[in-house]
């Protein structure tokens, strides 16, 4: 994405960039300060290690001289490492902090939140719910003093894709293979369909939009294992249709989260969405609005990334 839009960020944002590290199970920690080739890399042409690679995060970031991160490993669901540790060095280093990992938000958005103010940088996560929908900066810039009450909708690619394949008469076990083969649906599946990913999802934005400090096991989650093929395909037959369904609403000082597969009217806005389409509905104090991503791909969460680089670089 940084590659495909380079024209545009120099010439309407007078933005350059220089990819100075990458650092991936695989391939380790690589960092030079004068600049790595993006296209190789993206083509699996790796620069050699040096023969003191880099031990740790820190002493990575501070080889690559970095000033932005950009913070994409995979989520742990019960712990946000070791993406937490990952954005505080950057923060404590002088680097902007990006990520697309939700755990960060729900394990401790207000420790890093206050660790930015300090450094005087940037912490970002908009890709982390609905890709490159700008839902957390729309509500700063776009519904001042506003009070969000609650939203609902469907947050969670692979349920929904796993929940089609069974109305067309395929397996549990074959349509979660369907998901993976369409690449959103991971090789251990179990944080999709039992609801965690749905959950972490719920808590980022009431964490963040409702000010809550909601934790992970206030929300009441229930997968979608225990509903069998031929109910979902006979209540699709009779004009409805399984989705699970994440829900937010604000009670006193606090806020009930739920996620849970619901039954829907096959023609209502959520029980229409097909493949990996996400969308949520936010009930404000004095209106309600929906937003609708059809069907994303890796792009959606790269734009969610550059467009927070944009929103750090020239704050």
């Amino acid at each position: 994405m940084l590659v495909s839009k380079e024209t545009e960020l120099r010439r309407r944002y007078d933005a350059r960039w220089r990819l100075t590290g990458v650092a991936t199970r695989r391939s380790g920690w690589v960092a030079d300060p004068e600049g790595l080739n993006p296209l190789a890399i993206l083509n699996s042409r790796w620069p050699a290690l040096p023969s003191q690679p880099c031990r740790d995060v820190r002493e990575w970031l501070e080889k690559a001289h970095a000033d932005v991160l950009f913070e994409a490993s995979s989520l742990d669901v019960q712990t946000g490492q070791p993406a937490i540790e990952h954005l505080k060095a950057a923060l404590e280093l002088g680097a902007h902090a990006i990520t697309a990992n939700k755990g960060p938000i729900v394990h401790a958005f207000r420790e890093l939140a206050a660790l930015a103010h300090e450094k005087k940088k940037k912490f970002l996560y908009e890709a982390t719910v609905m890709d490159g929908v700008p839902i957390f900066s729309l509500f700063p810039l776009g519904l001042p003093a506003t009070v969000l009450q609650g939203f609902s909708g469907l947050l969670n690619s692979t349920t929904n894709v796993v929940l089609t394949e069974i109305e067309k008469g395929r397996s549990f076990d074959e349509a979660v293979k369907r998901a993976q083969a369409m690449g959103v649906a991971e090789t251990d599946p179990a944080a999709d369909l039992d609801g965690w990913d749905a959950a972490v999802k719920v808590a980022t934005l009431a964490i963040v939009l409702m000010g809550v400090p909601v934790k992970l096991e206030h929300v009441k989650r229930t997968g979608i294992r225990d509903l069998s093929e031929e109910k979902i395909r006979s209540v699709r037959a009779a004009g409805m249709r399984y989705k699970l369904v994440c829900r937010a609403e604000r009670r006193g000082d606090g806020v009930v989260c739920t996620v849970q597969p619901e039954l829907l009217l096959a023609s209502g806005p959520l029980a229409n969405l097909e493949g990996t389409s996400s969308a949520i509905r936010f009930d404000l104090d004095v209106f309600s609005f929906s937003i609708v991503e059809h069907n994303p791909g890796v792009e959606a969460t790269a734009y969610g990334l550059l467009a927070d680089f944009l929103r750090a670089v020239q704050a």
